[in-house]
């Protein structure tokens, strides 16, 4: 049967398998060795990616679409733009919260290859106990999807969809945490901010006569130096604040320059007209 296969195999699909087999490979790897999060989740993206063109290559349009659309489109995106909003770099700490979780990671892990192998060797050992993709999709992929799920596999289908209901709920209360104590009102807080001297009026807006609206460019004072208070505490830790101080004061010194040239100017003319009036 798998010699049959082999056979019947085209060089067209040889060549697909292994030109996107290595790709998937590649971001795989890059998806765990990758220092910076973003570049890591856009590996896992293409590894998707490519796992969706297997699944269209072999006929399981369903599943093809299904990887697309539900988990890179929309799971994968949204796990990146969290990541680029939050703004995870390589200086943030990588102290482990849970200790001995990369000891039960490597048993998982093992534990996962040792099921593979073993899924690998039985379907290499007893091909005759599998069915052709002509046979499994009959009447449609869809509809030979839904038979298999609904009848064949409706116990392990329901007892996913319960966990994966659990696991939802469970972060939702992990992440949910009830007020101990009263809300301070508007009048207390402003009241604390008196005593505790900080600055009371509004903090001013970033980039603020400085040319840019960006959060990472501070805004500036009429002298032409920055307001730190303008950008927000993470940004200046970081060192992502932009200096545009220096750019703003030559303009500034331009200006005043432009300025006292045509004050001059003015006040030349207005000589001249003095002495052509005594005149």
């Amino acid at each position: 049967m798998s010699a049959t296969l082999a056979a019947a195999t085209s060089t067209g699909e040889a060549v697909q398998f292994w030109v996107l087999g290595t790709v998937a490979v590649l971001g795989a790897l890059g998806t765990v060795l990758m220092r910076k999060a973003v570049h890591s989740a856009l590996c896992l993206a293409g590894t998707m990616i490519v796992l969706a063109v297997f699944y269209l290559a072999n006929g399981a349009y369903f599943l093809g679409i299904v990887q697309i659309v539900v988990y890179t489109g929309a799971i994968m995106m949204l796990f990146l733009f969290v990541v680029m909003l939050v703004g995870v770099t390589a200086a943030d700490s990588l102290k482990e919260t849970i200790k001995g979780q990369r000891w039960w990671a490597a048993l998982c892990g093992l534990g996962f290859g040792v099921l593979l192998a073993a899924g690998i060797g039985n379907a290499s050992l007893s091909p005759g106990s599998f069915i052709g993709l002509g046979q499994a999709n009959a009447g449609g992929n869809v509809e030979g999807l839904a038979a298999l799920i609904f009848t064949k596999y409706v116990f392990a289908f329901e007892i996913t969809g319960a966990l994966l209901i659990s696991a939802a709920v469970g972060a939702m209360v992990l992440t949910h945490r009830e007020r101990t104590e009263r809300a301070s009102t508007q009048r207390e807080l402003a009241e604390q901010r008196v005593r505790e001297g900080k600055h009371l009026p509004p903090l001013p807006a970033p980039g603020v006569y400085a040319r840019h609206n960006a959060v990472d460019v501070a805004g500036l004072l009429p002298d032409g130096t920055t307001s730190q208070l303008s950008v927000s505490k993470t940004l200046r830790d970081r060192g992502q604040v932009r200096d545009v101080s220096t750019e703003a004061l030559n303009d500034l010194k331009a200006l005043e320059q432009r300025s006292e040239e045509r004050l001059g100017r003015a006040k030349d003319a207005l000589d001249r007209d003095g002495q052509e009036a005594k005149r």
